[in-house]
């Protein structure tokens, strides 16, 4: 058993094994992928006699948290050959890829998980649920058209994401006309596209779609107040595509009834994700906490976290040092599932080995939780 990560030109050797594991996706999508993709990602392998039997993937974004940037990782394309399940081949990729991340100070990694009971025993949490809803009875509002977007269009399409949608989000992937290039592509392997939406010459909203089956619209971004120009959008696709039947709609800006969970984030250096968190506005805190990490364990240090009230320009900015007096302990996990908001500290209170005393508790409670998240990448 030999564990590496290959180099770009090797990349294209682990498309058998997706194609064995993944038999849903269509030679149109793995054409897209291998091109687009996975020219400039990281595998990681395991290789039994030089033949491919497990494999995990990193796929760059750059990502939004708080006020800050970095060059993070999603990770994909997790698989093993089934001959070779049970012998703790994916527990040794992600061990030796999360250690890789970390080494670069990221301060998660994310990904969408085929099932939550996977990923939980390495320290992964949900902290994100996506908008689904079906659209039914579709109305026929006058004054808005909607036309395909091309890769001249991209450049727009991106500067109305970041002008209008990247702003109402703590953490979410940063965009530009590349990044819209790729997704087109991507969708079109799905035998779909970016559709933009007007009124008159004004851009009010784009959305993505896939036809594969049935029709499926992703991230519809709207204007506020143009919500409803969706549906007319979404009958004029449905005539030029000669489509019946309902729309599944995906991660859209209205809170829906339906949600699914979605995204899980790993917390990878600690330092670097606790010096992003931000105070309540008028909250002076000060408290101390030791951390569980068994798989990073560079995290597992009692970190003293607190802010400075009277700074003119900071008095949000948490500072985060290492100490020795601890007044209570944290697993990471429990840590990640109560610093993205989906948690309350009382439920993680609850969790194995997670010891808070009062004054801590009244003290974590004083951070902003980072639960506006908007992330909804396949690959």
């Amino acid at each position: 058993m030999k564990t590496r990560k290959l180099e770009l030109n090797e990349h294209n050797l682990t498309r058998a094994l997706w194609e064995e594991i993944f038999n849903e996706d269509s030679k149109e999508f793995l054409d897209y992928y291998y091109f687009m993709k996975a020219k400039d990602n990281e595998i990681y392998v395991i290789e039994n006699d030089q033949e491919i039997c497990s494999m995990l993937h990193l796929n760059p974004y750059a990502l939004k948290l708080e006020d800050t940037q970095f060059q993070g990782s999603y990770i994909v394309g997790v698989a093993t050959k089934p001959l070779h399940r049970k012998k703790g081949y994916m527990g040794t990729l992600l061990r030796q890829s999360l250690s890789d991340m970390y080494k670069r100070k990221e301060p998660f990694t994310f990904l969408m998980p085929a099932a939550e009971s996977i990923y939980t025993p390495y320290d992964f949490r949900f902290v994100y649920d996506q908008n689904h809803t079906t659209l039914t009875d579709v109305k026929n509002i006058d004054g808005y058209k909607s036309v395909e977007a091309t890769f001249f269009d991209c450049e727009r399409v991106a500067a109305f994401y970041t002008e209008n949608i990247e702003k109402n989000w703590q953490i979410c992937t940063l965009r530009d006309s590349a990044y819209y290039q790729s997704l087109l592509l991507e969708r079109q392997s799905e035998l779909g596209g970016i559709r933009m939406v007007f009124e008159e010459d004004k851009l009010i909203g784009i959305f993505t779609y896939m036809m594969e089956d049935g029709l499926e619209i992703m991230e519809p971004l709207f204007l506020p107040g143009y919500e409803s120009a969706m549906e007319q959008s979404v009958t004029q696709l449905k005539t030029e595509k000669n489509i019946s039947g309902n729309v599944k709609i995906y991660a859209s800006l209205i809170d829906t009834q339906e949600k699914k969970p979605a995204i899980m984030v790993r917390i990878l250096h600690l330092e670097q994700l606790l010096k992003t968190l931000k105070v309540k506005p008028g909250k002076q805190l000060h408290c101390s906490f030791a951390i569980l990490d068994y798989i990073l364990p560079q995290n597992s240090k009692v970190w003293e976290i607190y802010n400075d009230l009277n700074s003119p320009d900071t008095p949000n900015v948490l500072h985060v040092k290492e100490t020795e007096d601890s007044e209570g302990v944290l697993t990471i996990g429990a840590l990640t599932s109560f610093v993205f908001g989906y948690k309350t500290l009382e439920e993680v209170a609850k969790e194995e080995n997670v010891i808070l005393t009062d004054h801590l508790a009244e003290e974590l409670k004083k951070l902003k939780p980072l639960n506006r998240i908007y992330l909804n990448e396949v690959v």
